[in-house]
């Protein structure tokens, strides 16, 4: 073997709450992990100035906090926290080869896969804005609704997943306006109906967003245009929220693990497993359901355990750590 490839016996792609968590176990069941932070080192929580549902904060923290506490703990077991990210995977033999800033080799016993998924955004010079600010930008009515009780509110989206969340808002918000670009939804006809039957919900259909609006601070409002009639209108709002989907950041592993036709990672049900022995997936890179901080926690904790069990039968040396399960 080459100087130049280092080998790691479990080496962790990804920092957000799965990628370490997953650290957390690994490095408790002594399997030395290694840890590449990624493009966005924390992962999206990072962009979320307040989170209040994850267990163990009962005041709330912020996203960033949070995570800088998440790589404290990993590091205190032992963890190998590093800057860069993993740029091509070899997947393709016995051993699993990696590629970290097209430059550095490592080969890896085992591989834990937690890029996560990128939400989807407009792209509006103003939506960005507000969203850098944490001013009232959202793509998760889940995690911030909680902030708008009894507020206005704009949710941008046509599918299921924006009828769903326009309906969780509904239930928190005075009034929520659901824009849908075209003159029909994308969603099942049993999601539509539940938002149409929703009284404080106002559909408008044919209707595109053309800027976020706010006071330098925060949103105030969003403007938005009919494309059918070229009408424009200000809609008073305090938050204004994307549902137009997700992207998992999985495309570097699309040659050798299987994918659904969006791109997450299939892995076998009950399990972190992927097609490819020793590589485990943990987060929201396979998780299109759930898309919380909590779940992807408690994935990243499965991966770790998978990986360590799958070490132990193939090395009768190295033993299952009893101090993983405290």
């Amino acid at each position: 073997m080459s100087d130049t490839i280092e080998k790691v016996k479990c080496l962790i792609i990804g920092s957000g709450p799965a990628g370490y968590t997953a650290a957390i176990y690994a490095a408790r069941a002594n399997m030395s992990p290694v840890l590449y932070q990624g493009a966005q080192p924390g992962g999206q929580l990072t962009t979320t100035n307040d989170v209040e549902n994850f267990p163990g904060y009962p005041d709330g923290i912020t996203g960033p906090e949070m995570m800088m506490e998440l790589q404290k703990q990993a590091e205190r077991f032992g963890t190998d926290v590093r800057g860069g990210w993993i740029t091509k995977v070899d997947f393709s033999g016995d051993v699993h080869k990696v590629w970290v800033n097209d430059e550095k080799e490592i080969h890896a016993d085992t591989i834990i896969i937690s890029t996560g998924a990128s939400a989807k955004y407009l792209g509006l010079e103003s939506e960005q804005k507000y969203l850098k600010l944490g001013g009232g930008v959202s793509a998760c009515a889940v995690c911030d609704g909680f902030f708008y009780r009894n507020q206005e509110v704009v949710i941008v989206g046509a599918g299921d997943s924006a009828c769903e969340e326009a309906h969780y808002l509904s239930k928190l918000c005075k009034k929520v306006t659901m824009l849908v670009r075209r003159d029909a939804f994308r969603a099942s006809k049993i999601m539509e109906a539940r938002v149409r039957n929703t009284e404080n919900i106002e559909i408008l259909l044919n209707t595109e967003t053309d800027e976020v609006l706010g006071d330098g601070q925060v949103v105030t409002g969003v403007r938005a245009k009919n494309n059918k009639t070229g009408e424009v209108i200000d809609i008073p709002a305090t938050g204004f929220f994307v549902a137009i989907g997700h992207k998992p950041n999985t495309d570097i592993f699309k040659d050798y693990l299987t994918l659904d036709e969006t791109g997450y990672i299939i892995n076998e049900p009950g399990t972190t497993r992927t097609n490819v022995e020793g590589v485990f997936v943990s987060g929201d890179a396979a998780d299109h359901v759930y898309r919380q901080a909590i779940t992807a926690a408690g994935t990243g904790c499965m991966a770790a355990l998978d990986a360590e069990r799958y070490l132990a039968a193939k090395d009768s040396t190295f033993e299952v750590s009893t101090s993983t399960y405290n």
